[in-house]
């Protein structure tokens, strides 16, 4: 089926983006074609970076994480993006996210795969050292490194397994499906599958790059326009810079930007969030969702529940957490990577009262100027000890009943902006 191409222009501060895209009208699935509903509306906003290297943001609405939303929406959005892999796939499957904000759509992407490939492993890259307190440097050994261009903060750590037979795995894989929220160059993907290689992923035969938005058909996209009705139909470079592996793309929407700077824009500083330092606050156990090898990313959920429902009734002063007792508006925040075990918190918390609204988003270093998609700025201490500025966007406190605000460090290392709000409740490991 020929998808129906789109046009429209983003109008910011620092300039213009034009924008030409087509949905996935249908996907094909077990032979049957099913509609696929998203439109350019439904996945995405459009904001500022506050960022020399970039001056524009793709806000997602189905992420969860810049904008509040609600847990059954993101899961759809999540299930729906696995759905688009292919069956047959050679493996051992490799599914790595890219932190910080595409830790959770991995995990999600991750478990909808799972029904078919129950043996896929995850694994999320990192922007936090992590601290080795067992003294076996195997535990917490480094695989590789790379390098995210455009972002605030390019550096990225991928950790091996300390467990030989997962860690045999990983380096055994034979496709790699690459979750990111969007790809906007391409360039990501390619220093991904570089760095791999080069640390011992040399069976590598496929990369599927798996992404809600892609974008990175950009120029080609521009200069076949006239001609070319799917993605198939143009030159795509990525793959040209991806020798002996077969690569494909899976998305919702895909398109093409142009970005065109404003006369005279004025200039700005960007805060100093490029860091992969550990912090001076541990991270509490969690369990292993994915910034290490795992077949199971709700490794720690568990436990991680059982410290919400004891936080709660305390902090709710009753005896038990039952389902008329949860307040109206709820809305759980994760902190930076940590938000898939607090995503299954929300979705628990949503499936507990038909009479709650349940909405979920994430704490972020990611510096983002008001207007356009974002409407609000919080701006604190982070909570790991790393002396950065952190921000929620969207987040109007006095809306929710409830804010659950997830962390994996502990209560104490929470900024003093939320410790004062009657209405948050910190859950962390180490209640």
């Amino acid at each position: 089926m020929l998808n129906k191409q789109y046009s429209t222009t983003i109008n910011l501060p620092r300039g213009t983006l034009d924008l030409t895209y087509q949905t996935n009208s249908a996907t094909a699935k077990d032979g049957i074609e099913q509609s696929n509903h998203y439109q350019l509306e439904d996945l995405l906003g459009f904001a500022q970076r506050i960022n020399p290297k970039r001056a524009f943001l793709f806000v997602s609405k189905v992420l969860g994480r810049h904008i509040p939303v609600a847990p059954s929406t993101m899961r759809d959005a999540f299930s729906d993006l696995g759905n688009l892999v292919p069956d047959d796939l050679p493996e051992p499957i490799l599914v790595i996210g890219m932190a910080e904000t595409a830790v959770g759509l991995s995990a999600g992407v991750h478990q909808a795969l799972q029904t078919r490939y129950p043996n896929a492993l995850l694994l999320n890259s990192t922007r936090h050292a992590q601290h080795d307190e067992s003294h076996d440097k195997s535990s917490h050994s480094l695989l590789t490194t790379f390098s995210e261009d455009h972002s605030h903060a390019s550096q990225h750590l991928i950790y091996q397994s300390a467990d030989n037979v997962t860690q045999a795995q990983l380096l055994a894989s034979k496709t790699l499906i690459m979750v990111d929220d969007e790809a906007s160059t391409g360039n990501t993907c390619v220093n991904v599958v570089t760095a791999l290689r080069n640390a011992g992923l040399d069976q590598l035969e496929q990369v599927h790059l798996t992404t809600l938005v892609d974008w990175s058909l950009n120029q080609e996209r521009h200069q076949h326009q006239d001609t070319a009705d799917s993605d198939d139909a143009v030159p795509d470079q990525i793959a040209k810079r991806l020798p002996n592996i077969k690569f494909q793309r899976h998305h919702l929407l895909s398109g093409a930007w142009t970005w065109t700077d404003a006369p005279n824009p004025e200039p700005i500083t960007m805060p100093s969030v490029d860091t992969t330092e550990a912090g001076s606050h541990t991270l509490g156990d969690t369990g292993n969702w994915g910034r290490f090898p795992t077949l199971d990313s709700t490794d720690g959920f568990d436990n991680y529940l059982l410290k919400f429902q004891t936080a709660f009734k305390v902090f709710n002063k009753q005896a038990q957490s039952e389902k008329e007792q949860l307040p109206q508006r709820i809305l759980v925040l994760g902190s930076n990577e940590f938000v898939w075990l607090p995503f299954l918190l929300a979705e628990w918390l949503e499936t507990q009262t038909q009479n709650s609204t349940v909405n979920f988003s994430a704490l972020t270093r990611s510096p983002i100027a008001l207007g356009g998609a974002i409407k609000k700025m919080l701006s604190f201490s982070d909570n790991y000890g790393l002396g950065m500025t952190n921000f929620a966007y969207n987040v109007e406190p006095n809306d929710w009943d409830l804010i659950v605000l997830c962390v994996e460090t502990s209560a104490d290392s929470v900024d003093d902006m939320w410790q004062s709000l009657e209405n948050v409740l910190v859950v962390s490991p180490t209640l």
